[in-house]
């Protein structure tokens, strides 16, 4: 592991002025991605700048009847809190799958959105990687790739994003909000990631120096019939291998509103917009609900080793729409 410096902040002002001076500096919030990431040498930062005691822990109603969470906010906390499981539950759920409960009580809604999209051939600095070297190659097309992208990826990389939080926050159309040198900004968090194409190196669109100061939950009335199912390859905390978080509103039969977003079949949470065009106004049956999987999975683009995820994400919406529309009649 590289020396570096440690210095704590409590203003967001001097910390964003601490990574203006150094750019090879990083900010330190729970660290559990980050400090993994050193310790393998992957990541090798000549300043950690701790967040943690900035005052960005609250998590508020907004006026218009959305919810403010703040960048510090641990995951442990926001899973629990009242507001977030009564209007947003499906985001309740997918932060509990995420992780134990050691490393929810760690771990930042910031840092959880920051985390690195990664797999194997990331996290081993003796093998080519993209993303760590760009140019070097992706040895996980012709390798191990399972678990890897079906959707989005491109030549230069085919991993997946891990975070189980961010494919709830993108189904309810989160924006981010953060801070710079410059003044403050807002991100659409489905502007937030950033394509894979042929820079997989850059994975946000934040600019330099930027420290996400919260994240805003727009109301979402539809967000109260939610519902987070993660599939994973063994029963303990692990990442997923396929991945929804839905919501849907019913009437008459008929669907009214509905919300769709896949985890672990992209390299950034991947908001299902053509399946929910396909489903919008239409019957909410079973059928209707394969159709409109397919329609969004007719992009795919499996490698050998993981066309099985085809399948799996056309019977997640499937299970998960019909359990939601039969809640809805009740």
């Amino acid at each position: 592991m590289r020396e570096f410096g440690y210095q704590r902040v409590l203003d967001v002002s001097g910390a964003v002025a601490l990574l203006d001076a150094d750019p090879d500096a990083r900010f330190l919030g729970g660290g559990t991605n980050l400090v993994d990431l050193m310790k393998t040498g992957v990541e090798r930062p000549a300043r950690l700048v701790d967040v943690r005691e900035l005052p960005l822990d609250r998590i508020e109603s907004t006026r218009d009847g959305g919810l403010r969470i703040g960048a510090t906010v641990t995951n442990s906390d926001l899973a629990a809190h009242p507001e977030v499981r009564r209007r947003y539950p499906a985001l309740t759920q997918a932060v509990l799958a995420g992780a134990s409960g050691q490393l929810r009580n760690m771990a930042t809604v910031g840092g959880n959105l920051l985390q690195r999209t990664r797999c194997g051939y990331f996290t081993d600095v003796t093998k080519p990687c993209n993303k760590r070297v760009p140019g070097s190659g992706c040895p996980a097309i012709e390798g191990e790739h399972h678990n890897h992208a079906i959707l989005g990826a491109s030549e230069h990389c085919v991993a997946t994003h891990p975070s189980d939080m961010g494919v709830a926050l993108t189904a309810f159309d989160a924006v981010v909000s953060y801070e710079t040198a410059d003044g403050p900004g807002e991100l659409p968090l489905a502007a937030f990631y950033l394509p894979v194409g042929d820079t997989p190196h850059l994975e946000t669109a934040l600019p330099p120096g930027a420290l996400i100061t919260g994240v805003t939950l727009p109301p979402a009335p539809t967000a109260a019939n939610s519902r987070y199912r993660k599939v994973r390859e063994r029963a303990s905390y692990a990442f997923a291998i396929g991945s929804i978080a839905a919501a849907l509103d019913v009437e008459d039969g008929l669907v009214r509103d509905v919300r769709l977003a896949f985890g672990a079949v992209a390299s950034r949470p991947w908001r299902a917009r053509e399946a929910e065009r396909a489903l919008a106004g239409g019957p909410a049956t079973a059928d209707a609900f394969a159709a409109a999987a397919n329609a969004e999975l007719a992009a795919a683009r499996p490698l050998p080793h993981n066309a099985y995820k085809v399948t799996l994400m056309r019977n997640l919406v499937v299970a998960v729409l019909t359990e939601l529309a039969e809640e809805a009649s009740r």
